[in-house]
């Protein structure tokens, strides 16, 4: 099994898009200042675990998810997404 990422920023970005708030609203909600969270979607900066585990924990998904991190077995690749509507958490895997 060969485990790859996804640019971590830009699924940050994705995750709190899917949600459906600004990084405004994102910040108001958990803590982190607006400025960390732009830093993190551009890509300039690392958030630490302690952040990560918040904003997994916010969003209800795993630290796998919320980085981008995916697997590849048998030269398949299999994705796994949050998508969230206004009833609840619809998980799908892509392949």
């Amino acid at each position: 099994m060969v485990i790859d990422m996804l640019n971590y920023g830009e699924n940050l970005k994705i995750q709190r898009k899917q949600y459906g708030i600004s990084q405004l609203e994102l910040a108001k909600r958990t803590g982190i200042s607006q400025q960390n969270i732009n830093r993190w979607e551009k890509g300039t900066v690392i958030p630490n675990i302690d952040f990560c585990v918040k904003l997994a924990d916010f969003y209800g998904i795993s630290l796998d998810e919320l980085v981008g991190r995916y697997f590849k077995e048998d030269n398949k690749t299999t994705y796994s997404i949050n998508f969230r509507d206004n009833n609840g958490t619809i998980n799908n895997n892509f392949k």
